[in-house]
């Protein structure tokens, strides 16, 4: 038996693809801009933003390669200066890294924030040249009123020379930041990712499987479910997730291609860290909902009408004590199950009712976690306990 996954790390969030499914009308945009930027030696201020998994880093890092690769020509080409807020929060702790990029050392205390503004600007011009500064995960720190933004997005004005801004967020942190800062990004200098579609998905797992896998372990089929079971959240990280699940379940069972059973278990594998962490956040009348599914899927049913599901619900309405919804409230609760990624939903069509089905989560397991639930929400007397 040979591997097959030949190359697991270019499955991880932090390997930059050669290419980028879904993102290329948007990498074209921002390459066009910054590249313009950087022959004419200016700056360019931009917002990125997108939910977890639609490509922003991926997106900004393949950018600062490229441009550093189209650079190549001048003297010198580009530098990157990649830096996620997360792990350094404040401006004081970034600096300190931007300082280190332009090969100065200084301590972590005895300088003031100006004081080290002032060193930065004596490295950049000790080492000229065009730089581009991604400051990753941005939220926390435009929400403590940072420093930072305003000058570097002002660099041409401050005669710090070539230096560009991208600031990467889940939302629009521009609202947050003062009026001065706010202006340099006027109303073009943004791009909102929306979430990835399921051909897109498609696409992104073909293209790292062929990256990351043995040829001839996959197909375009075998992935088709695994883009499906990620669509609801349009999160390539996700997807990634799972194949490389998928993966490893067939390598741990001796075969030498990923087939329909290893996807099944990819999938059913994230229930009890992923759903588990939803399930908490789902109210009463949507567990109920939810056990009311998994009872109806009991067996080798793979989908069932939700007027079947319905039939279910008013039994386990009894047995915990609640008072049922309106049909309607019942339609609107499965919707919401949906949107969640906790179930697929199949529309109706002509002469076939809505159906649902579970994506092959293993239902005994789904079943354990909702009861759990309910029984410690359930009331102690038999009288009613609203869950409308």
């Amino acid at each position: 038996m040979s591997s097959i996954l030949l190359r697991e790390e270019t499955l991880d969030p932090s390997f930059v693809p050669p290419a980028l499914p879904g993102r290329e009308k948007e990498f074209a945009a921002l390459l066009q801009r910054y590249r313009g930027a950087v022959a004419k030696g200016l700056s360019h201020p931009q917002l990125l933003t997108g939910g977890i998994g639609s490509g922003k880093t991926a997106l900004a890092r393949r950018l600062g390669e490229d441009l550093r690769r189209i650079s190549r020509a001048g003297t010198p080409p580009l530098q990157t200066i990649y830096i996620n807020c997360w792990r350094r929060a404040n401006d004081r702790s970034i600096l300190l890294e931007l300082l280190r990029s332009v090969n100065v050392s200084l301590p972590d205390r005895g300088y003031s924030l100006t004081e080290m503004l002032d060193v930065f600007e004596q490295g950049l011009r000790r080492t000229p040249g065009p730089r581009l500064i991604v400051l990753d995960e941005v939220s926390a720190l435009v929400r403590q009123g940072t420093k930072l933004v305003y000058f570097f997005s002002r660099a041409r004005e401050i005669a710090l020379g070539s230096v560009s801004l991208l600031l990467i967020a889940p939302e629009d942190v521009l609202p947050l930041l003062d009026g001065a800062s706010r202006s340099s990004f006027g109303l073009t200098h943004r791009l909102h990712l929306d979430p990835y579609d399921e051909a897109a998905l498609l696409q992104i797992l073909l293209a790292r499987a062929t990256i990351a896998l043995r040829p001839g372990s996959f197909s375009a089929e075998t992935l088709a479910p695994l883009a499906r079971a990620a669509a609801p959240r349009g999160d390539a990280r996700f997807a990634m997730e799972l194949l490389a699940n998928a993966a490893r379940a067939a390598e741990n069972d001796g075969r030498n291609e990923i087939g329909a059973e290893d996807v099944r278990q990819a999938r059913s594998s994230l229930v009890p860290g992923e759903s588990e962490l939803r399930l908490d956040e789902l109210p009463p009348q949507a567990l109920l909902a939810l056990l009311a599914v998994a009872r109806t899927l009991r067996g080798p049913r793979s989908g069932a009408t939700t007027e079947r599901i319905r039939q279910t619900y008013g039994t386990l309405v009894e047995e915990f004590g609640a008072t049922a919804v309106s049909r309607v409230t019942f339609w609107r609760t499965i919707r919401q199950l949906e949107r969640e990624g906790l179930i697929e939903l199949e529309p109706a069509s002509v002469g076939r009712p809505a159906r649902v089905t579970l994506s092959d989560v293993p239902v005994s397991h789904l079943e354990m976690l909702l009861e759990s639930r309910l029984e410690r929400a359930k009331p102690k007397s038999r009288s009613s306990v609203r869950t409308a």
